[in-house]
């Protein structure tokens, strides 16, 4: 006996399109290699995709993917080790690179050259420890290993060179393979209570990627308090950006007061922490000359920066270092001698 259904199920058929299951499957791997290429690759494009989601209904991007508060922390690489990969050129690199020259601020009718400025390393100072002496394309440097910070990093600074598309965002810290003992490790830093502080600072090469991607080698890298770091230090490094903008080109050199006893941070190294930095400026526009320095205590300050203003003999007898030697003997020792006020009245007055 069989059940007879009081409708007829002939007259209705399947009506529409659906989707089997393996069709669904083929979609859905569509989607995601299109999520891939509107992101450029990125290697979380559904996050990247929920965040756009996000901030088209208003709900603001998740917290992960905001940017730091902490604008000189940059992304740790995936390895503490120098590799070629690190040190190369990329695209984004060269974008914006073109090979100057930058031995010295460019001569001008404005801005003359001395002849002890033509001689070979001028702007390198002396040392009486036995440092490593590392050349950069944008820096030099002496590297004290029994530190593993710099004793000083020098430059010229030329007035383009402040200016330009670099960006530091680009940038990961990494050992430097040019120092033949090993520089610190990014990773020495972390969770110290430090920052890892540049000595000659992003902001010095923005007109070249390559430049910039120099000064995050951790030969240039000390630690610094975070306040000190993001604060008077950083309102002196501008302040040195502007007048080298202003006097067509300085000479720069810049270092930490590295002694015996200091306090040390580091996972695979001690890294000696500095208790003072400072900086050496040098302007030079025939038959005009200045010089003036700067030190600092590694902790936070409100107070104006002519307040750090020394002479420059004193920072030599702290240091060890004679700076800019080849200056005749005479007319060193008068540059290096002057007093605050008159350092002041020189340098900030226009």
């Amino acid at each position: 006996m069989f059940f007879k259904p009081r409708f007829s199920t002939k007259k209705y058929a399947r009506r529409g399109f659906r989707l089997r299951g393996n069709t669904l499957v083929l979609l859905f791997i569509f989607f995601l290699i299109g999520l891939f290429l509107h992101y450029g690759g990125k290697t979380k494009p559904v996050v990247a995709f929920w965040n756009d989601i996000r901030e088209i209904i208003g709900i603001g991007r998740s917290q992960p993917d905001r940017e730091e508060t902490n604008p000189y922390k940059a992304p740790e690489p995936r390895e503490d080790v120098a590799t070629d990969e690190g040190t190369a050129s990329s695209d984004e690199s060269e974008a914006s690179d073109t090979k100057r020259d930058r031995t010295a601020p460019k001569s001008s009718p404005k801005n003359e050259r001395f002849d002890f400025e033509k001689q070979v390393d001028f702007l390198l100072p002396v040392s009486r420890n036995a440092g490593e002496l590392i050349r950069h394309e944008g820096y030099t440097l002496s590297y004290r290993d029994e530190y593993k910070d710099a004793e000083w990093v020098a430059y010229p600074l030329l007035d383009y060179e402040t200016t330009g598309d670099a960006d530091r965002k680009y940038e990961q810290f990494q050992p430097d393979p040019a120092v033949s003992t090993g520089t610190a490790l990014p990773s020495d830093y972390t969770r110290s209570g430090y920052d890892r502080g540049h000595l000659a600072p992003a902001g010095d090469f923005k007109y070249s990627q390559r430049m910039m991607k120099e000064t995050f080698l951790m030969s240039n890298i000390t630690p610094q308090a975070p306040q000190f770091n993001r604060g008077i230090w950083k309102e002196l490094e501008e302040l040195v950006r502007t007048w080298a903008v202003r006097d067509n080109g300085l000479y720069v050199i810049t270092g930490p007061v590295l002694k015996p006893g200091l306090s040390t941070i580091g996972r695979s190294n001690e890294v000696s922490v500095p208790e003072k930095f400072y900086k050496v400026i040098l302007y030079c526009n025939k038959p005009d000359i200045r010089m003036i320095g700067f030190l600092l205590e590694n902790e936070p300050s409100t107070n104006s920066l002519k307040q750090f203003v020394v002479p420059v003999d004193q920072i030599e007898q702290l240091t060890g270092l004679d700076f800019f030697p080849k200056i005749p003997d005479d007319l060193e020792r008068k540059l290096e001698s002057k007093g605050r006020g008159e350092m002041v009245d020189e340098w900030f007055s226009y």
